[in-house]
């Protein structure tokens, strides 16, 4: 019998986006846990005490985007994997931290696996 699945934290605000998100992080093997903000995510990361992976979008409603997320993350839960999968111009995206991935959107499965080989998840 195989252990637990590992977590994702998901922050999307557009329900649609963060469906088809959550399904494709749990085809790849993931426990995935949705917000519809920042704030949300953060309560997720602070309840497990982080999680193996952040994927966030960039616009998001609330006092927090999704690059304050990332670097509020980075800060915080080092280990934590980063992807931002956005539909903002990628030079948007110069103010990630470092070690985030960014895609744009839309992506596909394809992309998300390329992504989570580059991080060592998957």
């Amino acid at each position: 019998m195989s252990g637990p699945r590992p977590i994702a934290v998901l922050a999307e605000d557009e329900e649609f986006s963060r469906l088809v998100a959550a399904d494709m992080l749990t085809a790849l093997g993931f426990e995935v846990l949705e917000a519809e903000h920042a704030q949300g995510a953060l309560q997720h990361l602070e309840a497990c005490d982080g999680a193996v992976l952040l994927y966030t979008d960039i616009n998001m409603p609330g006092t927090m985007d999704g690059r304050a997320l990332a670097n509020a993350v980075r800060a915080r839960w080092p280990e934590t994997r980063i992807i931002v999968c956005s539909g903002c111009d990628p030079r948007e995206a110069t103010a990630l931290p470092e070690e985030a991935h960014f895609i744009a959107k839309p992506c596909g499965e394809k992309l998300v696996r390329k992504a989570l080989k580059a991080l060592h998840l998957h």
